[in-house]
């Protein structure tokens, strides 16, 4: 069967199915999607911890070394957050030995063991990214009264 400009529409191609098969694709897409927010769900805690941008955080982490496991500690500000339901994540950055060190943790990761809030940030940004060019005294955040 001939195309648009004189190319010929294989047959299987989306451009080659008729009304009814195209809505039957576009159905068993939407039923797929649906098993993924059904698998998506059961990853997801219960109760997630609610971390703002700003907050000083210490995020206890899973370290699985060989066969032991332990629990390793990480301070630091949040400085940003990305929504996404499963793939929700949140950047928490500290400075150790005078290095900037930057890690992200995804929210509902079973080696996030937990969230500790350590104290409440004011700031008017979504993302803090301008602390990584600061240095000192310069690069805190001001503490929020609540």
């Amino acid at each position: 069967m001939p195309g648009l400009n004189g190319r010929d529409i294989k047959a299987g191609s989306p451009l080659s199915l008729q009304k009814g098969e195209y809505e039957c694709l576009k159905y068993k897409e939407e039923v797929s999607m649906d098993a993924l927010k059904l698998i998506a769900q059961d990853s997801i805690k219960s109760e997630a911890p609610s971390v703002e941008i700003g907050d000083t955080v210490k995020v206890h982490v899973k370290i699985k070394e060989g066969d032991r496991e332990r629990i390793q500690l990480f301070e630091g500000t949040v400085i940003a957050k990305r929504h996404g339901g499963v793939a929700e994540t949140f950047t928490v950055r500290r400075v150790a030995h005078g290095c900037g060190v930057e890690r992200v943790f995804p929210i509902h990761s079973p080696n996030v063991d937990k969230v500790e809030l350590v104290r409440h940030g004011k700031v008017r940004r979504s993302k803090l990214y301008y602390l990584r060019d600061r240095v000192g005294k310069a690069a805190k955040v001001k503490e929020q009264l609540r």
